[in-house]
């Protein structure tokens, strides 16, 4: 519970969160707002994900706004919290990068293997894509780029949303599901969702869970930051479609007929668990139940400046 306790330091009134979640949140309830008023935008602009051409440009174009939204969140939490920007990053002495880099290759690692299985079993849903400069290029733009990206909503949902729930709620359980369930919601405008049903929200929103669950046992986000970069960097380097939210020159192109089956879901209901065990193990996690549905109180051997400036 150590990680969240640390809401209750530096500036921690009403009006900091409100400020700083409708700014930082702002562009993504903009796009939320307009394709709920004007649903047929979002019909054409899935049309034209359709029929163009991949585009690394327009990957990066795509991405540096998320740059600017983590510089922001940053600025808000240092600033206008008063709180050291580690805070909302770990409750550690300092980030524990090895955490990053243990869970970016394990979930990378179980990502190729599922895709080589799944090539090796349907080769006639895949086509070989190896183009050497627009591979390259995109190589470089998800290695520099994409962990910005994973890591703006990492910080944003299971670091400053979820101490912030933790602190409002007394509860780090509704903490976890109200965290998850808004990032899987914001997750509703891509194109997956389009081809596949609201029913596919499973994948997102059981995604936010185990990540917040990562957070909650490993007192910090480490962890699910680099489960995070490792699950973007696979989709957009190793296998992408024309309905997928990665448009992008991919080594391989899905080109099957998008339908949910059982595989759609291996992930929440096998992988996930895998993962936590394995990462359990790995940390040696114990107390789960307080973690995880545990009250969050205002720790008194904190004091008021230890995360301040």
């Amino acid at each position: 519970m150590k990680f969240i306790q640390q809401a209750y330091t530096g500036n921690n009134k009403w009006w900091t969160y409100f400020i700083t979640i409708s700014v930082v949140t702002f562009p993504f309830l903009m796009n939320v707002v307009i394709y709920l008023i004007f649903p047929e935008l979002l019909d054409t602009l899935y049309q034209e994900m359709e029929q163009k051409e991949p585009s690394n440009l327009d990957f990066l174009l795509n991405l540096l706004p998320f740059l600017f939204l983590l510089i922001l969140l940053f600025l808000f939490v240092n600033k206008l919290h008063k709180r050291k920007i580690k805070s909302i990053i770990t409750s550690r002495e300092s980030v524990d990068w090895s955490r990053i880099f243990y869970a970016f290759f394990v979930w990378f690692t179980i990502g190729v293997v599922l895709i080589g299985v799944d090539y090796f079993m349907s080769p006639n849903d895949y086509i070989w894509n190896f183009k050497p400069i627009p591979f390259f290029g995109l190589l470089l733009i998800s290695i520099v780029f994409l962990p910005i990206q994973t890591s703006m909503e990492e910080l944003l949902f299971r670091g400053y949303l979820m101490q912030a729930f933790g602190v409002w709620f007394k509860k780090s359980f509704v903490a976890l599901i109200l965290t998850a369930v808004i990032f899987g919601l914001l997750h509703g405008l891509n194109p997956e969702v389009e081809k596949l049903g609201w029913i596919v929200m499973i994948y997102y929103i059981g995604t936010g869970l185990v990540l917040g669950i990562f957070t909650l046992m490993d007192e910090g986000t480490e962890l699910a930051l680099g489960f995070h970069a490792a699950n973007n960097i696979v989709a957009a380097v190793l296998v992408s479609s024309n309905w997928a939210v990665f448009q992008t020159d991919a080594l391989l192109i899905d080109v099957s007929e998008p339908s949910l089956d059982l595989l759609m879901f291996l992930p929440v209901f096998v992988l996930y668990p895998l993962v936590l065990f394995i990462f359990s193990k790995k940390y040696g996690w114990t107390n789960w139940k307080e973690k995880l549905f545990g009250t969050v109180t205002k720790p008194v051997e904190l004091k008021e400046d230890e995360f301040m400036v």
